[in-house]
């Protein structure tokens, strides 16, 4: 295999990921970014690692749905107002994208994708020392009632149609397997075979910190735009000057599609807003994450304290956070589990970077045969950074890839 230069614009898990592969093969690999690697979305998601995440956002009847969600101005997704015309076409794109076939066919490139998150992560991890963070326990989605439960029935069947292996749990049980959980929640789902990282910033920095001791090279520069020659990018503009471009990865999260456009591939990519709150001394521990779906969030157990992850709110990349909406999720932790401790809790908003079909965008750019993409995993980053990881390394190394690439190409649209 012939080694490369190869540069890669983004230090979140993708981009990590995919430098750590590609070193791994003995490419000299650099990767540019303003922040220290882990910082976006990397330091604030949910931490699930969720092999069966293969039920897209936009599902059949959800315009239907939209208006109700957006007079609730704090409800699990919103958009602000001032930001409509520039949303609605990526809106239309994410309803068409809710036909029935269109999203059995989504479902199959996710599945695809995310059953090798463990596989993937596994050398990694091991290679830098923190085994420790990835736990393979399982997770619990929990509902008020079987009404809420059949409304999602055609996410969850196509998770089973996909091998997922779900048990159904009454109210009994849920109590049994989490005693803390508290509230009108009566029946749950177990999910086999997923789990979380109990500390996804410490991953991201851990594996960057390996990939520089196993001799790869991270410089915080803010690239300012590429120079495109003939045959495509000869070097990034940055603020520390011009950097020289042999092979180019764009894994720049929720800005990917600025740079993707100015090499021709106009990708229809969203700024995805999402919520936390870390409750650091909650006074309990659970034992594994819980998905609320009703509300559209997840609970997780981590290093630093209890953590609620969610919400989908547009107002575009630059617009002030509304941390009302991690009060909201706050709000719901206290129903969950009274008299849990806020002493020091904190609150964080991060920009997924989203795709209307809910499917990242792997593979080469469209005009020039040294650029690559790795962006747009929306709520499935961390679970999808490894495997796209090892995708892209076998497809700039020349091998055979092990899935069907086709679902991700930058020209779907």
């Amino acid at each position: 295999m012939q080694t490369r230069n190869i540069t890669i614009i983004g230090a979140g898990i993708v981009g990590i990921a995919t430098a750590s592969y590609l070193r791994r093969d003995g490419h000299a690999v650099t990767v540019v970014d303003q922040r220290p690697p882990g910082e976006y979305c990397s330091f604030g998601n949910a931490g699930i690692l969720s092999p069966g995440s293969c039920v897209p956002i936009s599902m059949p009847g959800i315009l239907g749905q939209v208006p109700g969600y957006l007079l609730d101005p704090l409800g699990p997704l919103a958009l602000r107002w001032s930001y409509l015309p520039k949303a609605v076409p990526w809106l239309l794109r994410f309803v068409a994208a809710a036909e029935r076939k269109r999203v059995e066919r989504i479902a199959d490139g996710l599945r695809a994708l995310l059953s090798q998150t463990f596989e993937a992560y596994a050398p990694l991890v091991k290679n830098a020392g923190v085994e420790d963070l990835i736990h393979r326990s399982g997770y619990i989605a929990v509902y008020s009632d079987s009404k809420a439960y059949e409304a999602d029935a055609l996410g969850w069947k196509l998770r089973r149609d996909r091998g997922v292996v779900i048990d159904e749990l009454d109210a009994e049980e849920l109590r049994r397997r989490v005693p803390q959980l508290k509230g009108d929640f009566r029946m749950g789902l177990f999910l086999h075979d997923h789990g979380w990282c109990a500390n996804p910033e410490r991953l991201t920095k851990s594996l960057a910190a390996q990939f520089e001791r196993d001799g790869g090279r991270i410089l915080q520069r803010s690239v300012l735009g590429i120079d495109v020659g003939p045959d495509g990018p000869r070097a990034l503009r940055t603020d520390a000057g011009d950097l020289p471009v042999e092979t180019l990865v764009i894994c720049a999260g929720s800005h990917s599609n600025e740079f993707s456009a100015a090499l021709g591939d106009a990708v229809p990519l969203e700024a995805e807003r999402g919520y936390h709150v870390t409750f650091s001394d909650p006074r309990f521990e659970l034992p594994m994450p819980l998905m609320v779906p009703e509300h559209k969030c997840f609970v997780t157990p981590m290093e630093m304290g209890l953590r609620i992850a969610g919400q989908s709110e547009f107002a575009g990349i630059d617009a002030a956070p509304d941390y009302r909406r991690a009060d909201r999720l706050a709000t719901l932790m206290q129903r969950m589990f009274p008299g849990i401790s806020r002493v020091d809790a904190t609150q964080w908003m991060g920009r997924r970077p989203s795709m209307p079909d809910s499917t990242p965008v792997i593979g080469r750019a469209t005009r020039y045969a040294n650029t690559y993409y790795a962006f747009g995993h929306g709520h499935v980053g961390l679970c999808g950074g490894a495997p796209t990881g090892r995708l892209m390394a076998d497809l700039i190394g020349g091998r055979p890839s092990q899935i069907d690439l086709a679902p991700y190409r930058p020209d779907r649209f």
